[in-house]
């Protein structure tokens, strides 16, 4: 389901990651609550994705543990967004989830990501 929603994003589907999400999810990013996925895609990421013509990510990990009905999700990764004013933007990411399974699918019901420029090695 992580790796979905990050292949969704590389691929700029906005469809595919509206499915990945519950209509009452929650989604904080960089220090803002976003509200639901719908809100933070009409308000924040769909408007970016227009912009952006590449998106890559690169060492990705995804860890998962069961707490009873819910998956907590935790992922590290770079990303590389190129956008169309030939601008590049590369930062380290970290993100935590919380899923539900719920009628034989999971979903994300809350999501949270941050990111910061890389550090030098």
């Amino acid at each position: 389901m992580l790796v979905a929603y990050r292949e969704a994003l590389v691929a700029r589907d906005e469809a595919a990651m509206r499915a990945l999400f519950r209509a009452d999810s929650l989604v904080f990013e960089n220090g803002k609550a976003e509200g639901s996925f719908a809100q933070y895609m009409e308000h924040h990421l769909g408007p970016e994705l227009g912009e952006i013509t590449e998106f890559t990510f690169s060492n990705p990990t995804v860890n998962v543990r069961m707490a009873g009905h819910v998956a907590l999700g935790h992922e590290t990764y770079r990303y590389r967004i190129a956008l169309t004013d030939g601008r590049v933007i590369e930062r380290d990411g970290v993100a935590t989830s919380v899923l539900t399974h719920e009628d034989g699918v999971w979903k994300i019901v809350q999501y949270h990501s941050s990111s910061r420029a890389p550090r030098p090695n």
